[in-house]
């Protein structure tokens, strides 16, 4: 019987590596993609050699994980890293089966000519899933090798998250990749333009606000959006390759859930009623599966990235003692089209899949988000700060321009913020730049596209608060509204 030799071994090392020959560039399939905007957090996490901490890639199927690490490869040349000292391997190929890290960076060294010991070397393992333990040897390589940056990836993004928590602390740094934001959508298309930089404002609301629905639709995947075959049949890729694996094969192989139908009609359900508050007796009753079991599939799919969880306060920022109910989103709006169907302007789930792909943007930054909600009032957005779990800011999320004519229709966000102390508050309309005064609380009006891609653009290229900007934002566009008050038609 063959057996796989060493020559055999480095040999497909040295195919993975094209650029350590000449023009050290990475291969001409990742050269055609543009770089997401993204890799401009990524890349400096992966320069930073003073701290040893290995980095740990993860994300939801098809965002683009392995073009991100070719892309940072690329970027590493550029600036001057010796081709030779950064290593890329997938772990997936058969060939490496029952390799160890030890055993690659072994043959590694062989095939490139480094030194282990000496020479500072960046190694990626894309796909590190397949490796059996691979957290315990990874623990091992940051301990034992401070020459070695490694960075690894791959598309069980549960089962990385899981084991990263348990083996990682103090060793490893998660990085979640998210799918698209609006931001990296329009400028993967090349147009960003739509929107000018720094005040955040656009010619043609129209245009944009076209270019989010597809958004919507399509957005999160970069394969999806320069692909109208797949645009035309989003479920056969989306549904199919992304969310049925991790439903079918990542979650069960790793939890060990033996009903699978359950675990997919729930997610269907959440996933139809994305932006809408649950409550785990309603899933309950409506599903006949118990609260504790609907609980455990929740922090599955969580941990799976397919859904979020924000929790309710109440109108003071309280926490509730029971969390009976609870709003849930999609981390990608274009799922909901993969699942169901593509939806059109004029459609009545359109506000709730703006509200989620608003929450989207939010979902990889360190911020608290909760919504209140009490006996006659609901708040969709807030922020409370970590330390006094006091709001900073609060949002209320609509796609329709009446609220910029009517204010004092948002009574329960005025209320909101005087009971909590806020002098201002941001509400979504769907074309409308407004500013104007209740009650002593001012309410900025931003068209929803603008305020998603205000978000995603701040958070990649500024890692600032897109609250910060909105007098900027308003500046020379919005204008200056005195509340109407309401007469015997709106009173009705």
């Amino acid at each position: 019987m063959l057996m796989i030799e060493e020559q055999d071994v480095q040999r497909r090392i040295r195919l993975e590596n094209p650029w350590w020959e000449s023009p050290h560039t990475i291969s001409e399939p990742y050269q055609r993609w543009k770089p997401r905007p993204y890799l401009d957090l990524f890349c400096p996490l992966i320069k930073e050699t003073s701290v040893r901490r290995a980095i740990v890639l993860m994300g939801p199927r098809r965002v683009g994980k392995t073009v991100m690490i070719h892309h940072a490869i690329q970027t590493l040349i550029n600036d001057g890293i010796p081709s030779k000292s950064i290593c890329y391997l997938s772990v997936d190929n058969p060939i490496y089966n029952t390799l160890t890290p030890e055993r690659f960076l072994a043959s590694y060294a062989q095939a490139a000519g480094v030194d282990l010991d000496k020479d500072q070397l960046y190694v990626f393992f894309d796909e590190i899933q397949y490796m059996k333990n691979w957290e315990t040897h990874l623990k091992v390589l940051v301990d034992t090798r401070a020459n070695i940056k490694a960075v690894v990836s791959g598309s069980a993004a549960a089962a990385l998250k899981l084991k990263s928590d348990e083996s990682g602390a103090g060793r490893f740094t998660d990085v979640l990749l998210p799918p698209l934001t609006f931001y990296e959508y329009l400028e993967l298309l090349d147009e960003g333009d739509i929107v000018t930089k720094p005040d955040f404002h656009t010619n043609d609301i129209k245009l944009l606000n076209e270019k989010f629905l597809y958004y919507l639709n399509f957005g999160g995947y970069p394969e999806v959006i320069f692909s109208k075959q797949i645009q035309a049949d989003p479920a056969r890729f989306i549904k199919s390759d992304i969310i049925d694996k991790v439903l079918l094969r990542d979650l069960p192989s790793l939890y060990g859930i033996s009903d699978i139908q359950e675990l997919n009609y729930l997610f269907t359900t959440l996933a139809f009623n994305t932006a809408n508050e649950v409550s785990l007796e309603e899933l309950s009753k409506n599903s006949g599966v118990a609260k504790n079991t609907i609980k455990r599939y929740i922090e599955y799919l969580r941990a799976a990235f397919l859904i979020q969880v924000i929790h309710r306060v109440d109108r003071s920022s309280k926490r509730f003692r029971r969390a009976n109910y609870f709003k849930v989103y999609l981390t990608n709006p274009s799922m909901r089209a993969a699942l169901f169907s593509p939806v059109k302007e004029d459609e009545a789930i359109l506000p709730h899949l703006a509200e989620t792909a608003i929450f989207s943007q939010w979902f990889h930054s360190d911020i608290t988000l909760r919504y209140a909600r009490w006996k006659d009032g609901e708040v969709d957005m807030v922020n409370l700060d970590r330390a006094d779990q006091k709001p900073i800011w609060a949002i209320e999320v609509k796609w329709s321009d009446r609220y910029c004519e009517k204010p004092r229709e948002l009574e329960s966000l005025i209320d909101y913020c005087i009971e909590n102390g806020l002098p201002s508050a941001i509400v979504t309309s769907k074309s409308m730049s407004v500013t104007c005064k209740v009650n002593d609380v001012t309410l900025n009006f931003i068209p929803a596209s603008i305020y998603c891609y205000m978000v995603g653009y701040n958070l990649i290229r500024h890692k600032t608060h897109p609250v910060k900007p909105v007098k900027e934002i308003l500046r020379g566009e919005a204008k200056i509204l005195e509340p109407m008050e309401p007469n015997d038609e709106d009173t009705a």
